[in-house]
């Protein structure tokens, strides 16, 4: 019997029956044109399986994201700076700060001390031995007087007429004492000191500061200008309106001093001294020495108002 090919109730064929009959034959065949092994048939044997391709064992390699490009390397002023702020203080820190801090403090008050004897550094061997035969005198004046008190202690102890021992004793001590109050005129050996002022620019201070040299090197009796100083006087004032005790006095200053002159004078000229430094104000500072001096400004003898003696 002959195919119609115009009978419609004869089905046709498909093209390419073998591959759509199968299609998992057609992914096999295709994965294996790729290299990629499929599923294995049904009913095939063993040896006749292909052999897959050995796997990679390495990792894969994962591409690194492109970053920003690395910043430059700080440079030393940056690294310094960076260490150094904002301040990491620690407890020894402080410590050690604090211990710079009063060794730096006695340093500077060791300077300054060596820096008020700079004068005496810089002066001239004569001048220090004079300053040293100076001290050496005031060391035997108070031995001098350690011995005389003594003395009179034993005449006290070993006299027969104690009472009339101690009544001369006790009129000397009056003198002495009213010569250092200033009731008692005196006269003796001793220094004339005369300070020139013509631009008025000696200042009270430096008056006093005489005063106060004199009596370190064993003045007893001191007069300026006609008014007595003792113990409680006090200088104000400068220039044209200078004032001892509030009495006005003028230059030139004439200081009267009863003393040692050998004591007197060396002590005024010494360097850094009073004699200097008037001269460093454009003043003058003459020193003459007296076989006798005469102290006859008096000050009246003043009463305590308060104070009494506790002896009985």
């Amino acid at each position: 019997m002959s195919e119609n090919p115009e009978n419609p109730e004869t089905p046709k064929k498909p093209e390419n029956s073998g591959n759509a009959e199968n299609p998992e034959s057609s992914r096999s065949s295709e994965r294996a044109q790729a290299g990629t092994p499929g599923p294995e048939r049904r009913g095939t044997p063993e040896a006749a399986r292909p052999e897959a391709p050995a796997e990679d064992v390495r990792a894969p390699e994962v591409p690194v994201a492109a970053g920003p490009p690395a910043a430059a390397e700080p440079s030393g002023r940056r690294r310094l700076v960076s260490a150094l702020w904002p301040p990491r203080v620690t407890r020894a820190q402080l410590v050690v700060a604090l211990l710079l801090f009063v060794l730096g403090l006695g340093l500077a008050i060791q300077v300054s001390s060596t820096s008020e004897n700079s004068a005496l550094r810089g002066a001239r061997q004569e001048d220090l031995v004079r300053i040293l035969d100076e001290l050496d005198d005031r060391t035997q004046r108070l031995e001098d007087e350690k011995t005389r008190l003594e003395k009179q202690r034993t005449e006290l102890e070993s006299s027969s007429d104690q009472a009339e021992e101690a009544r001369k004793q006790t009129q000397e001590k009056e003198r002495q004492l009213g010569i250092l109050a200033g009731s008692v005129a005196a006269e003796g050996p001793g220094i004339t000191l005369t300070v020139g002022d013509p631009t008025g620019a000696v200042e009270s201070d430096m008056l006093l500061d005489a005063i106060q040299e004199l009596r370190a090197a064993g003045a007893e009796a001191i007069q300026v200008n006609g008014v007595r100083v003792v113990a409680d006087s006090y200088f104000t004032g400068s220039g044209d309106d200078m004032r001892i005790d509030g009495t006005k006095v003028a230059a030139p200053y004439v200081f009267k001093v009863i003393g040692k002159p050998e004591d007197l004078e060396p002590a005024l000229n010494i360097p850094g001294g009073v004699v200097q430094t008037l001269e460093k104000e454009q003043a003058t500072a003459t020193v003459e020495r007296s076989a006798k001096i005469v102290v006859d400004a008096l000050r009246p003898a003043k009463r305590p108002d308060y104070a009494q003696s506790s002896s009985q």
